[in-house]
């Protein structure tokens, strides 16, 4: 029974149908009072110099930026709630056609009327006004509902009224030609403006009615009677453009028309008539009052059930689903094959090939070989004319999809059930399926389609763990992603440990070669991954300008990379470290998330999605433009509205609170991000609200700037509003002045007196002071003496004790002239040169009959020194000579040598040195075994404190060991 049904598998003939495919649908955009109109009856439509669509209803105006709706009603200064019409004129006021024939008009953010104007109060005119017309002399032409037309000059309002009932001005427009002549037309009589007068003129317009007039740029007059299009330009002109008949009978709405073509509207929806072409019907059986396109090529369509915007061609988007033949509206994959096929893969097991040349359908139901679920992949193999598809759980293939199309399951000996999460077909005729289980790899599919999962070698034809795609790249090397990583067999993988610890946990949901050779990586949340030559080169991100970190599908078009995120799609291109990113903003309403798959052809972008297959025109990949520039709508100062201006009237400094209201005008739907910044120098701070407010803002000018900016774009030129917050008065100049005057005054007198005491005070403690310190410093001079004497006495003894009574004689002799030479010193503070070196002598002669060959001193004086001339410290270098003799020398058994030198630097400074080449002063330190310091030195040190303190002087001491041994004393002594 298993062989034949394999055999029946493998034979089977899948029975299809084929029908004629309808006519695509165009995708029109549409909004209504859950998209924020304040009535789903609109009447008119209109897009102002700024780039608004403004939108007059029977529940009032809505202005709107391609986002969000901003509503006008009585409660704003209308007069009347239902606007027939709306107009601008030349200095940017928007006019406002009410039902009840009352005039207003929006300017700088406000509405104005008769209880707020003084120009409205002049324009007192109770009719249905039906045409607005502004000529080149700045007067307004207002055409009404009845025999009455309006002149307006700013001062005076000036009616007419024919009284040649064949010749009326009811429903009448008004047209200035090239000459400046001012022309009233209406579907019984045209008549021209002349010597402040209307005169009937031969061969004039008859236009269907006011509806069916266009005034072009350039007073180019286009217009619709009974035999269709014509122009009015010195003449009338007919254009090859017709109307049927019973068209113009079904409740003409406003028309948009070119001299090729014509936009009609009318109880049945909009037609467009184009010339050479047939006629083309969007919104059946919805009735239209108007149509319009704006700046950007769109063309927007006003109804009784809100409005609807059919994109620029450019931008856009067809739709085929099930309506127009298509199976589901479920598309999971698709591809295309070489006779310009479509294969969609969709639900329930069934595949529908599109013909893109005559729109045939053909329907393949797969339900009778086990293929009941979704279709998830596609594969064209091209050299074998055959297509490879996928199910969660079974993989199969259609064989000579050009001729008899045969249908056959992948086979697996056990009959085990395989979930298949990826798969690819490599140009040597290898498969590689992806499953929870691992990656198998079947050798020679085309010819042996089928494997034995239990007799598969794991490393060989194997890879084990959860496995999530599967690549083939142009060498045969294959590439797959699993739980553990990025891996390849038959050729070098990833080189870099850290390239290997990157992917190491991330899942990799599909993979693609460019044409380049590089390898890319659409992970799922972190963006793409580029690898070349087995090394990650570079990662791109929503940080890049990706509409999202979740990347699922992948399509390679030469070396542009289209990616499925979960929040749109984009067209990528990386040239070297610069990295460009196509969005597609405007396709947001239908290919958002609901995209499964896509396949790009030379001119048409095709996509995968829930609601059937979507298609655009492939735009060319163009630089970076800048973004719409912004437009401040509205200012609010502590929740007062202020009139929109480039620079505002100096604010109260009490209402240090600002608001701005703003909006970029972009009806693609592209994702903006606005910057602003309120001083020139200040850092701009991104922002996603269209609203900021300021609060306790200090005085001072402000120029505040916002911008924005898509993922398509660069910033846009700012817009710059500046503004001034005035002072309080106790912050003016003057006042500051004044305070700063009697404040000065008042702390002159106050220091005057509180200087003078403290000086007297500062005086008394200065002598105080001195007196203190100079008794200080005598009293450390003397504290030498007894330790001075201590160390000579020691080495008398030393003499006695080893009775050499001759020596001790000779140092009782030093002695005496020492201690004689000390009295004299010691009541000094500063002594000559001369006489330090001659006490310094006798102490080291003293030194010398002691210790004999075992110490050895020399002196090195700078001849240019001055030694009556030049005063230093009394007793400043005894006490470093004698720590160099018993610290430094003393405990070398060979003894050692003590050098002075003495020398001027740059005449200011003298410079001493006390060299000795004893054991050093750092190692003297470590060898003591008691805490034990030198009393002479640390009393110098005070000295020379308290000295620099007294005498405002700077005399500087280091003492430092010579490399290994020896120690060297620095004495800096200003002269």
């Amino acid at each position: 029974m298993l062989y034949k049904y394999f055999l029946y598998i493998l034979c089977a003939v899948l029975l299809s149908s084929t029908q004629l495919l309808q006519a695509q649908t165009t995708y029109i955009e549409h909004f209504d009072v859950r998209d924020g109109l304040p009535s789903n009856t609109c009447f008119f439509s209109f897009q102002d110099s700024k780039g608004y669509i403004w939108v007059g209803t029977d529940a009032g105006v809505s202005r709107f930026d391609g986002k969000y709706f901003r509503n006008f009603s009585i409660d704003d200064g209308l007069p009347d709630n239902q606007i027939l019409q709306i107009k601008e004129d030349k200095n940017g006021r928007i006019w406002f056609l009410s039902f009840s024939g009352k005039l207003s008009y929006f300017h700088n953010g406000k509405i104005y009327n008769k209880s707020n104007s003084p120009l409205l109060r002049k324009l007192n005119i109770t009719e249905i006004i039906i045409s607005f017309f502004e000529d080149s002399r700045g007067r307004f032409w207002l055409g009404t509902n009845k025999n009455l037309l309006y002149l307006f000059d700013g001062e005076r309002l000036v009616n007419f009224q024919s009284k040649d009932m064949n010749r009326q001005f009811t429903d009448a427009s008004v047209y200035e030609d090239q000459d400046r002549n001012i022309w009233v037309l209406n579907q019984n009589a045209g008549m021209v403006f002349k010597n402040n007068a209307f005169y009937h003129a031969d061969g004039m317009p008859k236009s269907l009615s006011y509806k069916t007039v266009d005034i072009r740029p350039k007073h180019n007059l286009l217009y619709l009677d009974n035999d269709g299009l014509k122009r009015f330009e010195h003449g009338v002109k007919a254009i090859d453009i017709k109307v049927p008949a019973e068209m113009l009978n079904n409740k003409l709405g406003f028309i948009h028309a070119t001299s090729t073509e014509l936009w009609l509207s009318n109880n049945e929806g909009v037609f467009k008539f184009e010339k050479g072409k047939p006629s083309v019907q969007y919104l059946h059986n919805i009735p239209a009052s108007q149509v319009i396109r704006d700046k950007h090529q769109n063309m927007w369509f006003t109804t009784s059930n809100g409005i609807y915007m059919l994109p620029g061609e450019e931008n856009r988007m067809y739709i085929l689903n099930q309506e127009q033949g298509l199976s589901s509206n479920y598309i999971k994959s698709i591809t295309k094959d070489k006779n310009n096929r479509l294969w969609l893969g969709l639900d329930k097991g069934m595949l529908n090939v599109l013909d893109l040349k005559s729109r045939a359908i053909q329907k393949i139901g797969l339900a009778k070989l086990g293929f009941k679920n979704n279709i998830k992949q596609l594969h064209l193999d091209s050299g074998n004319s055959s297509i490879y598809f996928s199910t969660d759980f079974v993989l199969g293939r259609i064989k000579n999809i050009y001729q008899q199309q045969q249908a056959e399951l992948l086979r697996e000996a056990t009959g085990s059930v395989l979930a298949v999460k990826d798969f690819s077909l490599s140009a040597k005729n290898q498969l590689a399926i992806a499953s929870a289980s691992g990656v198998f790899l079947i050798d020679n599919p085309r010819e042996q389609f089928h494997f034995h999962a239990l007799k598969v070698r794991n490393g060989k034809n194997f890879f084990a763990n959860r496995a999530y795609s599967v690549h083939f790249n142009s060498t045969g090397q294959l590439w797959y992603s699993n739980t553990e990583g990025l891996s390849s067999v038959g050729g070098e993988g990833l080189k870099s440990a850290k390239d290997i610890e990157y992917l190491a946990d991330k899942r990799v949901n599909d993979i693609k070669e460019l044409g380049n050779g590089m390898l890319v990586l659409a992970t799922d949340g972190y963006g793409l991954t580029y690898i070349k030559d087995g090394k990650i080169i570079r990662t791109v991100t929503i940080l890049d300008g990706l509409a999202d970190n979740i990347c699922k599908k992948l399509f390679v078009d030469g070396n542009h990379l289209w990616v499925i995120t979960n929040n749109g799609i984009n067209n990528v291109h990386i040239d070297g470290a610069k990295v460009e990113i196509q969005s597609f903003e405007y396709t947001n309403a239908m290919l958002k998330n609901d995209v499964n798959d896509l396949y790009i052809s030379s001119k048409t972008a095709y996509f995968a999605t829930n609601n059937g297959l979507i298609f655009i025109p492939k735009k060319a990949f163009t630089k970076k433009s800048k973004a719409p520039k912004v437009i401040v709508s509205s200012i609010l100062n502590n929740n007062n509205s202020l009139a929109v201006e480039d620079t505002l009237v100096s604010l109260d400094p009490s209402k240090n609170n600002i608001t701005f209201i703003y909006s970029a005008i972009d009806f693609e739907k592209q994702d903006l991000v606005y910057r602003f910044r309120l001083n020139p120098l200040d850092n701009w701070t991104e922002t996603r609200n269209r609203r900021l407010e300021f609060s306790a803002l200090s005085p001072g000018d402000y120029t505040f700037e916002i911008s924005s900016k898509s993922n398509n774009t660069e910033w846009s030129d700012p817009t710059k509003i500046k503004f001034k917050l005035e002072e309080h008065f106790w912050q003016r100049n003057w006042f500051i002045l004044v305070l700063l005057i009697a404040a000065s005054f008042s702390f002159y007198k106050i220091a005057v007196i509180i200087t003078n005491w403290r000086k007297n005070q500062e005086q008394k403690q200065l002598v105080l002071k001195h007196k203190i310190l100079i008794l200080e410093q005598r009293a450390l001079l003397a504290m030498m003496n007894p330790h001075f004497i201590f160390n000579v006495m020691n080495s008398i003894q030393h003499y006695i004790n080893t009775k050499d009574t001759s020596s001790a004689n000779k140092i009782l002799t030093g002695f005496a002239r020492l201690i004689r030479k000390n009295l004299e010193i010691c009541t000094k503070s500063f002594i000559s040169l001369e006489e330090e070196l001659e006490y310094l002598t006798l102490y080291l002669g003293l030194e010398k009959k002691r210790f004999g060959e075992k110490f050895n001193y020399t002196f090195k004086i700078d001849p240019k020194i001055d030694k009556e001339e030049v005063f230093i410290p009394s007793m400043l270098l005894q006490p470093y000579v004698e720590n160099a003799i018993w610290h430094g020398i003393m405990p070398k058994e060979e003894g050692g040598n003590i050098q002075i030198t003495m020398e001027v630097i740059d005449e200011e400074i003298l410079l001493i040195y006390i060299i000795d080449d004893g054991v050093g002063i750092d190692n003297s330190q470590r060898l003591k075994r008691d805490s034990h310091s030198s009393k002479g030195m640390s009393l110098t040190q005070e000295r020379v404190q308290l000295l620099n303190q007294i005498e405002s002087i700077s005399i500087q001491i280091s003492i430092n060991q010579r490399g290994n041994s020896g120690t060297m004393v620095t004495i800096q002594v200003p002269i």
